[in-house]
């Protein structure tokens, strides 16, 4: 056996699909299927259940893909250790972003980046919260920059930013031409929000609740543009981060208004597992991204 057969036992346990699994890694499906059979035959048991339909793993074969995924995890760490050469900001490096932090951070930041860094090899991913982590724990992606939130507490967070959130009416609103709110005006309104599995929704919705407002529970978005365009429609109102904010006051039919007393915000964090040996790597783009973002 090698790495290689590691490599197709996961991916074939993540796609559940033997034609997915083999694309992922970029082999025909009779290499992939050979290659599970034959370590099938190398191991003296069986990790399929070949009666299924569909791709059923077997108790043994659940085990040994945990203890493969945990084998190509020191495997990559192994790899990182060896190309740093003591260059700490040189070589590949995979980041997983969030979509209410990607689309808006990455344009100000990348150009920058491989301007100062023109050595790192940058690969992006864009995922929800829970993906980020679990692709992060299997060793998938370097690092993910995300909002802080429970889910990161066995990780390493390096704080990055606060992020306000500004609430978001219509041209056409009461408060349209407003500098600034309490968000205690809040008190008894319905407010729109994304959809569950983004950390935003909680995290604004939590401020909302404290105020007295209330989830519109007719109508959840999948993304931040989708809200901001039921707010232009005159659908309702929501707190969307500053960063996905234009410089403009009003534009495109949505009027946007500072929260205070209190300003609701997010703390945007670089998360790493623990023992990486990007540690290095890690802070100096932490710093390089902190000190290019202004709010």
């Amino acid at each position: 056996m090698n790495i290689r057969d590691f490599e197709y036992l996961v991916a074939l346990a993540e796609h559940k699909h033997f034609r997915k699994a083999a694309e992922a890694c970029f082999v025909s499906q009779p290499t992939l299927s050979g290659q599970i059979r034959k370590l099938e035959d190398e191991l003296g048991t069986s990790l399929l259940e070949r009666s299924s339909r569909r791709v059923l793993f077997t108790d043994s074969g659940l085990l040994l893909v945990a203890q493969a995924k945990r084998i190509l995890s020191e495997v990559k760490t192994f790899t990182e250790m060896a190309s740093l050469q003591g260059k700490d900001m040189s070589g590949p490096l995979h980041i997983g972003f969030i979509p209410t932090v990607g689309p808006y951070l990455l344009p100000m930041i990348v150009q920058p980046l491989k301007k100062a860094f023109p050595d790192l090899e940058l690969f992006l991913h864009e995922a929800q919260t829970r993906q980020l982590v679990r692709q992060l724990e299997e060793g998938r992606l370097d690092c993910i920059i995300l909002a802080s939130v429970s889910e990161t507490e066995p990780f390493i967070e390096l704080n990055l930013f606060d992020e306000p959130l500004v609430l978001a009416v219509p041209q056409s609103h009461e408060w349209a031409e407003l500098e600034q709110i309490d968000m205690d005006k809040l008190d008894g309104k319905t407010v729109l929000s994304l959809g569950d599995g983004h950390c935003l929704r909680d995290q604004a919705l939590g401020f909302c609740f404290s105020a007295g407002a209330r989830d519109d529970e007719r109508f959840k978005a999948t993304s931040l543009e989708t809200l901001r365009n039921m707010v232009a429609a005159d659908g309702g109102i929501t707190l969307l981060p500053q960063l996905s904010v234009p410089t403009e006051k009003m534009k495109d039919g949505v009027s946007y208004i500072k929260a205070v007393n209190p300003t609701p915000s997010r703390q945007i964090v670089l998360t790493y597992r623990p023992g990486s040996p990007l540690k290095k790597r890690f802070e100096q783009l932490t710093k390089f991204i902190g000190e290019t973002v202004v709010l």
